[in-house]
């Protein structure tokens, strides 16, 4: 009970800290979302009344009064569900907005993160389990040459082959919206999987490297125990001695990593939506920097915190039961 009071604990606190620098930062940056919308209607309507912008400044939360107060409002607003108005795309709520988005993010980065790391693993745990021999040599450079590729190289020169040249996948986008019409249909999942395997390929190739070389890497050392030379005069099998003595211990850091790479789904696909268009959290934030819209930007910011948060958690409960030297500790 201590044990899970104490991470309880950590993780509250994390949080209040967390939603404290969310309020701060877009306070922090020159703009104000109010001029931001008024300029906007000003554009295409012309001369706007002061009721008019005293309305919108109601609408969007009232800057001009006292930093407790907005911060009060803001962690009541957190609970209640009520995130405000976006100017980005006005005059849709907030919470409607992240809602269209994140399934996207979730579904590329997400499905894409977990199938590299079952990949990474068993690319290392084979490459460190031959360390030395004609597997390990052919493996282990590849991985090192995409370990240092910038992703948004790697994913021009995927578009460049398989979109431009090859025309096997479609250049940008998230589903054939000329054809397809958005819904829980065969026709629109079927465009939405397609349209997602070229940014998926790129995340997953350029991803490989690190985590290959990484597990590979405490697999040798694993291997150079004294536990394993014991299971090896035991007269276990080679099978055995690789995944329930050397691959079980060799994951561990590996595994601590997967959490980490989980938590940051939602807020690290900015990258790959703007090299392939690809409709998500990470191309509306962009959009939100650039019109200023703090409620959208508090957010998604929210999002990712929550979903870092929530996943490290998780990790680390779970951590309990794959190292049992944890649970003695504490």
């Amino acid at each position: 009970m201590k044990f899970y009071l104490r991470k309880i604990g950590f993780y509250l606190v994390a949080f209040v800290a967390a939603i404290t620098i969310n309020f701060a930062i877009p306070r922090m940056m020159p703009g104000n979302p109010v001029d931001s919308l008024i300029d906007r209607l000003a554009a295409k309507g012309g001369t706007i009344a002061p009721e008019t912008r005293a309305a919108v400044q109601s609408m969007l939360g009232d800057t001009q009064t006292g930093i407790v107060s907005q911060y009060l409002e803001y962690v009541k607003n957190i609970f209640t569900g009520h995130w405000g108005v976006s100017v980005t795309f006005f005059p849709t709520q907030v919470t409607e907005c992240i809602a269209s988005a994140l399934p996207w993010t979730v579904a590329l980065v997400g499905c894409t993160t977990v199938i590299s790391f079952f990949i990474q693993q068993l690319l290392g745990i084979a490459a460190g389990w031959r360390h030395g021999r004609l597997f390990d040599n052919i493996v282990s450079p590849v991985a090192t040459i995409f370990q240092s590729v910038p992703y948004f190289w790697l994913a021009l020169i995927f578009i460049w082959l398989f979109a431009k040249t090859l025309n096997i996948f479609p250049l940008s986008g998230g589903y054939d919206y000329r054809n397809v019409t958005p819904g829980f249909s065969w026709d629109f999942i079927s465009s939405a999987i397609y349209y997602a395997c070229l940014p998926a390929l790129a995340i997953l190739v350029s991803s490989l490297g690190a985590g290959v070389i990484g597990m590979r890497n405490m697999m040798v050392s694993t291997l150079s125990e004294d536990y394993i030379t014991t299971a090896e005069a035991k007269g276990l099998s080679p099978r055995r001695i690789k995944y329930s003595y050397a691959a079980r211990n060799a994951i561990l850091p590996s595994f601590s990593g997967f959490g980490t790479s989980l938590g940051h789904v939602v807020g690290g696909s900015l990258l790959t939506e703007q090299v392939f268009s690809y409709p998500g959290i990470g191309q509306m934030m962009l959009q939100a920097v650039q019109s200023n819209d703090y409620a959208l930007l508090q957010g998604l910011f929210l999002i990712i915190t929550v979903t870092v948060l929530v996943v490290n958690f998780i990790v680390d409960l779970l951590y309990g039961f794959v190292d049992p030297r944890t649970r003695i500790q504490d």
